[in-house]
């Protein structure tokens, strides 16, 4: 394994963790010539593990979430011409449930992790009408079939699926203001209804990232179609620049992720 840039010293100590454990994972695969997985990583530790994978000069990798355009994936690091790649450990269960019952994604969320279920242990929860289909992985999957039979006081039953065909459609929360630039702390202030000095205190605080990174200056040029998320507050797109006034303040147009 070639070493890695200084740049990965400087990360948080769960990132560095992170780092090491993909290190870990190309050197056995390597040695042992078996297949290696991570648990579920989010879309900012996918990045990350993407950077150090091309670093490493490593090709034969993937990612799978139990499904295209998953949000949640496991890292896959496989020796060269290994032919089986789509063996994830990655279990689906489907849950249903009457469909004037509603439940929410924070409802599915907080049963499973009541469960001491870690959140790297569970990928992506696609709650429709009456059913939500949970990717999960496979250690804790017999666990979850054998001990949910409620989401809170909704009566729910849980069976394993083979495959899902998920279509996910995005639904968002429009957020409308102007703005004299477009820093982060104005952008942030439209997103999430604070001022712009407590939206710039939240930022130097490390409370917000942009494209899943940190960002601590205020001050820093947000664009169109980057994604940002501010702790408390929630994820957002700035997802249109609409003219200005006629006192030479910006349109903008950011939408929340629902």
């Amino acid at each position: 394994m070639g070493k890695l840039n200084s740049y990965y010293s400087k990360l948080p100590e769960d990132d560095r963790i992170l780092v090491s454990h993909i290190l870990d994972m190309i050197e056995i695969c390597e040695r042992s010539y078996q297949p290696k997985f991570s648990f579920f990583l989010d879309e900012r530790q996918v990045i990350l593990a993407e950077n150090v994978m091309q670093e490493q000069h490593c090709e034969h990798y993937s990612f799978s979430g139990g499904y295209d355009n998953a949000s949640r994936k496991v890292l896959g690091v496989f020796p060269a011409y290994w032919e089986d790649k789509e063996n994830y450990p990655i279990s689906i269960l489907s849950i249903k449930y009457r469909e004037s019952d509603k439940l929410t994604h924070r409802d599915f969320l907080g049963v499973f992790m009541s469960r001491q279920i870690k959140r790297n242990m569970l990928g992506d929860i696609v709650v429709g009408k009456g059913e939500a289909t949970v990717f999960v992985y496979k250690t804790v999957k017999d666990m979850l079939l054998s001990e949910i039979s409620k989401i809170g006081s909704v009566g729910v039953k849980i069976t394993e699926i083979d495959n899902a065909d998920i279509k996910a459609e995005q639904s968002f929360i429009e957020k409308i203001g102007t703005v004299s630039s477009l820093r982060l702390d104005s952008v942030v202030s439209v997103a999430s209804g604070l001022s712009r000095e407590k939206s710039a205190s939240l930022i130097k605080g490390g409370n917000v990232t942009v494209m899943y990174n940190v960002v601590e200056v205020p001050s820093y040029q947000m664009s169109v179609g980057e994604t940002f998320s501010v702790r408390g507050s929630g994820k957002f797109i700035l997802f249109s620049v609409n003219g200005k006034t006629k006192k030479d303040r910006i349109h903008i147009t950011v939408k929340k992720y629902n």
